[in-house]
């Protein structure tokens, strides 16, 4: 198999959805849905609840 002599160098694009950002979105998301879900546990009552 003939390997290329010149390998293009891939810039990340600025802006829009990539894989990059979209994990580190889903992995913040979670951190917040289980700290809320922590939060409404030790005080007894949901933090979402209309007064």
């Amino acid at each position: 198999m003939l390997q290329p002599a010149l390998v293009p160098n891939r810039h990340l694009p600025r802006f829009g959805f990539h894989t990059h950002t979209e994990r580190f979105n889903g992995r913040v998301a979670m951190l917040g849905f289980i700290a809320l879900l922590a939060v409404e546990l030790k005080l007894g009552h949901g933090l979402l609840v209309w007064p």
